[in-house]
C-alpha cells in the first residue's frame, strides 16, 4: 500500500493529481511489467477518459486506485493456482 501511494505522489507531486503526460510516465516507468507501454495517444486518451470520472482532466488518487484495481484483477489469473496442473 505504501509503495502505491509513494509512486502516485512521485508523479503527481504536491497537487496530488496526475495530468495525462504524468499518467503515461507512471505507467511506462512503474507498471510496464503489468501493462504494455503506452506509445499511442489514442490508447492514452481512452484510458484517461475511463479513469477521469469527474471530468476535471486530471486523475486524483481515488481515480488512480481504479487503475490499480483493474491491473490487479487482470493479473489475478497469473497468481491463481491451476488445479489441473497439480
Amino acid at each position: 500500500m505504501v509503495t502505491i501511494i509513494q509512486v502516485f505522489h512521485k508523479y503527481s507531486g504536491h497537487k496530488c493529481k496526475l495530468k495525462k503526460a504524468e499518467l503515461k510516465d507512471l505507467i511506462n516507468n512503474e507498471m510496464s511489467h503489468f501493462i504494455m507501454k503506452i506509445h499511442e495517444n489514442d490508447t492514452l486518451d481512452q484510458l484517461f477518459a475511463d479513469l477521469d470520472q469527474n471530468g476535471d482532466l486530471e486523475i486524483d488518487f481515488k481515480e488512480f486506485i481504479a487503475l490499480i484495481a483493474m491491473v490487479t484483477s487482470a493479473c489475478h489469473e497469473l497468481f491463481t493456482p491451476n488445479p489441473t496442473l497439480q
